[in-house]
């Protein structure tokens, strides 16, 4: 960046928040913890009996990160919403001192945060052996270089710009999605309808993902190997090569080639946060897969767009809940996967239905694909900053 920059410790920006819900005003659905993607999330832990009056506070405008990095990134996320949220006392929530607001826009904050120079730089100064921890001392004692506010104005604006285009396709797959399972759900509840199941295995394979060697890491430099994992999942329809994706090496690969995914294949996950379905995107064929997850492949007879709506239907997700097995640690065996009844309908109902899915995922798949394109575009925007 050519504009004329001035150096800040962060000590001369930022304040830790000391306010906490000793009022209990607000509650567990309140709750928020960070990514090492970078966001604000609802918890997922079992806090019920949970002292809530010890979390913080976290207005709008407010950061959290939590300072146990675990050698990755740094977990981080900005409320960036009107409603206010707290976090666990493990986290650290902080704000732009209101005298600093003259030297530096909290969104703009936001984005450097967001640099990959950045999560290096907290964790070289990280410290710890099995946690490890970058301290609040440590974050204060960093120096940032900043432009003028106008000019961070031009990036910040350049950047919302980009995410709210993001935002809007992601939002219309999820409603493509939610039209797509209200039509079968509405299908299933028709008594005028003649309905037929079939199993699982007889309309595909039902294969396993592998565990990597116990001598072998997963890295961040992109090569030809992606691993699939569980949280590469997530709520979408398809999962697709993005930047948060991790690779295997070549003598890694060479173990475990044979578990690898390809296009079209359906995805399920068996352990963990069990019943994430999605298809293979093109982006992902030939790729790895974890030993968490199992593929359904080599479909016939139904088409695996119409299997996913189904298992992620309300009547799918029940079946899967059914198909689960244990308690503390709770898993979908292959066996109870590969016996699961899927509903089907007479052909010219079919038909009708897979039409209109095809189309339906064709819209999904290229919203998904301009969805990557700019999320690379918005980290050129961040990486005008990232020699600061």
């Amino acid at each position: 960046m050519s504009a004329n920059l001035t150096e800040y410790p962060f000590l001369d920006l930022i304040e830790e928040v000391a306010e906490r819900n000793t009022s209990l005003e607000y509650g567990l659905e309140d709750i928020v913890g960070v990514t090492i993607e970078k966001g604000l999330i609802p918890t997922i832990a079992n806090l019920t009996q949970t002292a809530l009056d010890k979390f913080y506070i976290v207005k709008p405008d407010t950061f959290v990160y939590n300072p146990r990095t675990h050698g990755v990134r740094l977990g981080m996320g900005y409320n960036d919403t009107d409603k206010t949220f707290i976090t666990s006392w493990n986290n650290v929530a902080f704000f732009v001192k209101e005298d600093a607001k003259k030297i530096v826009l909290s969104e703009y904050l936001w984005i450097y945060f967001n640099r990959s120079e950045w999560d290096r730089q907290t964790n070289f100064m990280a410290w710890g052996s099995s946690t490890i921890v970058f301290a609040w001392n440590d974050f204060l004692s960093i120096k940032i270089q900043l432009p003028d506010l106008k000019e961070q104005q031009k990036i910040v604006n350049t950047y919302n710009a980009i995410t709210k285009r993001i935002q809007l396709k992601q939002k219309i797959n999820e409603n493509l999605e939610k039209t797509a399972i209200l039509k079968l759900e509405n299908m299933l509840d028709d008594e005028s309808l003649e309905k037929k199941t079939i199993k699982i295995e007889s309309i595909c394979e039902v294969k396993g993902g592998k565990r990597l060697p116990l001598d072998s890491d997963l890295i961040e430099n992109r090569n030809s190997h992606p691993y699939i994992r569980i949280r590469d999942i997530k709520e979408n329809c398809f999962v697709i090569l993005n930047n948060n994706f991790l690779y295997v090496d070549d003598e890694t690969q060479k173990e475990i080639a044979r578990y690898i995914t390809e296009t079209n294949d359906l995805l399920i996950s068996i352990v963990g946060t069990i019943g994430l379905t999605a298809i293979v995107h093109k982006s992902l064929d030939k790729a790895n897969l974890t030993e968490n997850c199992v593929k359904l492949t080599k479909m016939k007879n139904l088409i695996p767009e119409y299997v996913l709506i189904y298992l992620r239907s309300k009547a799918g997700q029940y079946a899967i809940s059914q198909a689960t097995v244990g308690a503390v640690q709770a898993k979908l065996p292959l066996k109870n996967i590969q016996n699961l009844n899927i509903p089907y309908f007479d052909d010219s109902i079919m038909k009708e239905y897979n039409d209109f899915l095809r189309k339906t995922f064709t819209c999904i798949s290229d919203n998904l694909e301009e969805i990557i394109k700019l999320q690379s575009f918005r980290q050129l925007v961040i990486s005008r900053i990232s020699g600061m």
